[in-house]
């Protein structure tokens, strides 16, 4: 078995080498190699290839590449190939095909054409993980198990029967009887009592809303199905290549929301994901860094893989805008500023045909004599210099929480805003500390809040009584704690907390909510010093004090954010969604009362700072995401991007990065 690279930033890519004639093979390991990649995810869609015939098994073409790939002293990351069945499959056994809300069967031609729950599918997967397990364990390519691809991106949910039987086993798991259920999900509403399990159903398109709690739970039952197979796979694995790190691509992502991926981390040994620019959003690169932050949440703190970006452009976004020359490389700096050790595109060469045919890649229809080719050698020249920092991890005294089931929750029906996105305030909370140079970890309320001074629950619509009380005990000893609108507003069964809002949290806060006012796309409500946008409330303070009020609309008067002495700590309360200047002033108060200072001060706007520390030494990431020269005061030390010494100030050109080993 292969070590993975560890003396060098660990650069690869996904690699497809059945698109491409043989003579090619050879061209690509050599390409690899001046380019640095060290290592590359094969296999990941090549499952009609290596059986083409039920039991027909062809591994002469995977094990010609892996011994070139040895050769070449790169490194494999194998995929089970299980992610997208083979024609002859479906075509043979249609019930692997997955069923539609409105229960149309999705058909083959594109991918992952499979139900979760499909023991015909799961038998077939599993006997092609144990052939794959069983010859390539001891080959000495293999670095790395890649255990299917992607899960849900395509496949989840399903409703078909299969998936129907499985809901009605997890959910007599779940719970103890069927009067117990009823009382989770609420049935007493609209006649929906149910007296025999066979009755119990996939929320299927329905004459109106379906409830709200069976909803929920069949997110957290698809998310389980797919965790089961995960399993599965990993079990084959463990038992025929065992002490062979084991991972899968997590999509961390802002749109992509199926899998609970703090329930997901213990199956694997690394943690990795897969993230693309989306265009479309008004803060992409703030996205970036928040999707970073919770990879790295997932991770425990650990470094970990960013095992698919785009070099350029990606196939699925209504304009699929090429990245600026430089960007390819800031982009890479971006992810290991957030604690990856490893950075891969998605792929190696640019297909020829299908889908993604447009989806760049390092090596584009152009070729390697292309301007993006030459970032790429960039990038992979500057990788064996960050070496040195591989093994380190981002600190940061700020927490957000961050709670997958929670966001299931609010965006379930019948809600008082089907405008109001569940993570809205998260991403504005942590875009402006972000634009502060003010690290965070974005956590799940369950992760040990004891590190940290600052605690931030952004519309954390559910929330278990633990975790409430985990928050609590935080501001008592001492952190500052700041919650916003709609949180704590229901518990686990999303049942409403009665006494009013914000439910679990009204305590701590010193504040009761008697009534939501939402507000519409383009509505916003006054306040002292700024607007608000999306959300207002009728707060009534019950201890504490007022720091902001509204000052038009029906709530004109009353308080908009409050605060409130807790033991040695303060909870702070919002009631809205400030503009940006208004939410960075009231972060900023947080910050000082907690003591928390930025990585550097006087950050100018659109320049981003991050400190990865490991023992006694550090490393500063600067980024420049504007189009003008910016001037940044920076400590002494050595930038490991020019090669040079770094004095007491930097003037970065447009677009560029620095790497800074402290002194």
């Amino acid at each position: 078995m292969r070590e993975w690279p560890t003396k060098t930033l660990a650069l690869g890519c996904d690699y497809n080498p059945e698109q491409w004639p043989r003579p090619v093979w050879d061209d690509d390991v050599a390409l690899m190699q001046r380019a640095n990649v060290a290592f590359v995810s094969l296999g990941i869609f090549s499952w009609s290839w290596l059986e083409p015939a039920k039991g027909e098994y062809d591994f002469e073409w995977l094990d010609t590449i892996m011994d070139k790939l040895h050769a070449g002293g790169i490194a494999v990351d194998l995929a089970t190939a299980t992610a997208t069945p083979p024609p002859w499959l479906s075509a043979a056994h249609p019930e692997i095909l997955p069923v539609d809300v409105d229960g149309h069967t999705l058909w083959p031609g594109s991918r992952q054409t499979w139900c979760p729950t499909s023991p015909v599918f799961r038998e077939y997967a599993l006997a092609l993980t144990r052939q794959m397990a069983t010859r390539y364990h001891d080959h000495p390519a293999l670095a790395m198990w890649h255990v299917s691809n992607e899960y849900a991106c395509h496949n989840l949910p399903c409703y078909c029967d299969e998936c129907a039987r499985h809901f009605r086993s997890w959910l007599r798991r779940r719970y103890d009887g069927l009067e117990t259920l009823n009382e989770a999900w609420g049935t007493a509403f609209w006649s929906q009592r149910y007296t025999d399990w066979d009755q119990v159903l996939p929320p299927r398109r329905s004459t109106t809303f379906n409830n709200p709690t069976h909803v929920l739970d069949y997110k957290r039952f698809s998310s389980d199905s797919l965790l089961d197979f995960m399993r599965a796979e990993r079990a084959v694995i463990t038992e025929l290549s065992p002490g062979v790190p084991v991972t899968t691509n997590f999509m961390t992502l802002q749109h992509f929301r199926h899998l609970d991926y703090a329930q997901w981390t213990e199956t694997v040994d690394v943690v990795s994901t897969d993230h693309y620019i989306v265009d479309a959003l008004p803060h992409p690169r703030a996205e970036l860094a928040f999707s970073g932050d919770v990879t790295r949440g997932l991770a425990g703190g650990a470094p970990w893989m960013l095992m698919e970006h785009s070099t350029s452009a990606v196939n699925w976004q209504p304009t699929n805008h090429a990245k600026a020359f430089g960007q390819t490389l800031r982009d890479a700096v971006a992810h290991v500023a957030r604690g990856a050790d490893t950075v891969a595109w998605f792929q190696w060469r640019q297909s020829r045909a299908g889908s993604e045919k447009f989806h760049s890649a390092l090596v584009p229809h152009a070729g390697p004599e292309s301007a993006r080719f030459r970032e790429v050698e960039q990038l992979g020249a500057l990788a064996g210099r960050l070496g040195e920092l591989v093994g380190s991890r981002v600190e940061s005294r700020v927490a957000v929480l961050h709670d997958y089931q929670a966001i299931w929750a609010a965006e379930g029906p019948c809600m008082p805003s089907s405008e109001l996105d569940p993570l809205e305030a998260a991403h504005a909370v942590h875009r402006a500390l972000h634009a502060r140079g003010v690290t965070c970890d974005v956590v799940h309320p369950g992760t040990d809040l004891e590190q940290y001074d600052v605690i931030v629950v952004p519309q954390l619509y559910l929330v278990t009584d633990e975790h409430a009380d985990a928050v609590a005990a935080a501001a008592r000893r001492g952190a500052q704690v700041v919650v916003t609108y709609f949180s704590g507003i229901s518990d686990e069964n999303d049942h409403v907390r009665l006494g009013g809002y914000p439910g679990a949290f009204r305590d701590l806060l010193g504040v009761r909510v008697e009534e939501f006012f939402p507000l519409g796309p383009v509505e916003t409500v006054a306040l002292e010093s700024g607007t608000g946008t999306w959300w207002s409330e009728h707060v009534e303070l019950t201890g504490a004090e007022v720091v902001e009020t509204y000052t038009s609309g029906p709530l004109t008067g009353r308080p908009a954010v409050t605060r409130n002495a807790v033991g040695d700590g303060t909870a702070w309360y919002v009631s809205t969604l400030p503009d940006d200047d208004r939410l960075g002033a009231l972060l900023d108060g947080v910050l000082e009362a907690a003591q928390v200072r930025p990585v550097v001060d006087a950050l100018p706007t659109g320049v981003e700072v991050t400190r990865r520390v490991a023992d006694d030494r550090a490393w500063l990431f600067v980024l420049n995401h504007t189009d003008e020269t910016q001037s940044v005061s920076l400590p002494a030390g050595f930038d490991l991007v020019r090669e040079v010494p770094v004095t007491a100030s930097v003037d970065l050109p447009a677009g560029e990065v620095l790497v800074v080993r402290e002194d």
